[in-house]
């Protein structure tokens, strides 16, 4: 980014230069009228005021890599990428410290692949969600057993979606289902798991409460299994990376063996029958030419997707996060959740790696259809519904999926403004839009590597995003 900025100003400094020679050229020519050579002059003026706030945002820039060192000096990450953008243009992107320090140091780069954790829920299964309510293919208010006919859903099956997508569905925040799926053969895991969340206590009365929760995410991607025939990894492909020309946002899965890429898997669980959709040529078929429709109680780990899963791209440029005391290595390159490892990598609740520009590329395409300046993925109305604070739970700050700036204790720290949307994720992940100020702030970092018991991202978030309004000058 710094040799986009540079190549700006050099450009800005061209035109004063010229503009200033012909000012002199129009002085000295008698024969100029005198209204052109002040019209000149309030060009120079003009340039001059725009290379300035360019030189004002450099020291800026300065200011934000300070914030990125202090957070290595204290040791809240060992590395970390940062992007802010203003009014649809990125304004600062700068990385600082190391993707990894074991098994050994690497440095960290600018497109380093991070493992965005729960930056899932709002990257890929609140858009995929949210493409079904714009198509009318699904209703947010729909109940589960409307949804998914065929399942047994006992106490869940007045769930809507809608309370899903707000954390108002009465579910748990999260259980270690992993400790009872790592057991089983991977091709029954989300099945058994499905059950698992079905037969699960209430933690509270739906709609009563709000407790964040990776379950009712569990539940999402079902629904978008269901209502689409396509796993979420295959659909969010299509539908958003693969047309946004996104080459390092993916969901890398796991194998039997638990080692990346993972094969694929069929009812039987043989490993080379495909089914689906043929990338080549766009038809859904089966060996034998036979179309199959998946089963909603069968639904699971017997479908592979046909979507990028980051083959080409080598261990080392992934960001490192925790040395796992149960799969014995440090993980680079494969899914950090626990629970998402044994489903086979992913999951609604996360599994997805992408890059800090990747991901500013999604955010702007939703900030763009929130602003009504395009309509190619959503109607504008779909997507400020999703971004509204529902209020289903009185001093709740959820929106659809996305979270909204609390009052007190935002992660967004005090300047953002009150309807700003945004997420983090357990690997020390973020993405803040204020939506007002026209402003999107990502922070990426590895700040499980190589423990997760170091939480000081929690006190760096605030201070972070409070630095980049202060350095806009956006601090009423």
């Amino acid at each position: 980014m710094s040799k986009i900025v540079k190549k700006g100003q050099f450009s800005l400094i061209s035109h004063v230069l010229l503009i200033e020679s012909n000012c002199e050229i129009v002085a000295n020519n008698r024969q100029r009228d005198v209204s052109e050579f002040m019209i000149l002059v309030l060009l120079v003026l003009m340039w001059r005021a725009k290379s300035q706030g360019e030189f004002d945002k450099m020291k800026g820039k300065q200011e934000m890599r300070e914030v990125l060192q202090r957070g290595l000096e204290e040791k809240v990450f060992p590395g970390a990428v940062a992007l802010v953008a203003q009014g649809g243009k990125i304004v600062f992107l700068d990385y600082a410290g190391h993707r990894s320090l074991l098994p050994e140091r690497v440095s960290m780069a600018r497109d380093t692949i991070f493992d965005l954790a729960s930056l899932t829920k709002v990257l890929a299964t609140t858009p995929a969600i949210m493409k079904l309510v714009d198509e009318e293919k699904l209703n947010l208010d729909q109940s589960l057993a409307e949804v998914l006919p065929k399942v047994a859903l006992g106490d869940k099956r007045d769930l809507t979606p809608r309370l899903l997508l707000s954390h108002s569905a009465g579910l748990a925040d999260w259980k270690p289902f992993y400790e009872k799926l790592r057991d089983h053969p991977l091709k029954d895991c989300k099945r058994i798991l499905r059950q698992l969340i079905i037969e699960e206590p209430f933690a509270y009365e739906p709609a009563k409460g709000n407790i964040y929760s990776d379950l009712g995410f569990m539940l999402l991607e079902w629904v978008i299994e269901e209502k689409t025939g396509e796993t979420l990894p295959g659909f969010v492909q299509e539908r958003f990376y693969g047309p946004l020309g996104l080459r390092r946002t993916f969901f890398r899965g796991t194998s039997e063996e638990g080692n990346p890429p993972w094969p694929p898997f069929t009812k039987g669980g043989n490993e080379d029958e495909r089914g689906g959709k043929d990338e080549r040529k766009g038809e859904s078929r089966e060996r034998g030419g036979e179309e199959r429709s998946l089963d909603s109680r069968l639904r699971g780990n017997d479908k592979p997707f046909f979507a990028n899963t980051g083959r080409n791209y080598a261990k080392e440029e992934f960001a490192a996060t925790e040395d796992c005391p149960w799969r014995k290595r440090v993980l680079q390159g494969e899914v950090h959740d626990d629970n998402a490892w044994t489903l086979g990598g992913y999951s609604g609740h996360a599994g997805l790696f992408s890059t800090a520009e990747e991901v500013y590329v999604i955010a702007n395409m939703l900030r763009e259809h929130y602003l009504g300046k395009r309509d190619d993925y959503f109607k504008p109305k779909t997507v400020r519904e999703f971004f509204r604070r529902q209020d289903i739970v009185k001093a709740s700050d959820w929106a659809l999926g996305w979270d909204t700036r609390a009052l007190e204790g935002s992660s967004a720290g005090k300047y953002f403004s009150r309807d700003s949307v945004g997420h983090t994720g357990f690997t020390g992940t973020s993405i803040w839009m204020d939506l007002e100020k026209d402003v999107i702030a990502i922070l990426l970092t590895n700040r499980v590597h190589p423990k997760r018991d170091n939480d000081k991202i929690k006190q760096f978030r605030p201070v972070f995003h409070d630095s980049i309004m202060e350095e806009l000058g956006l601090v009423s």
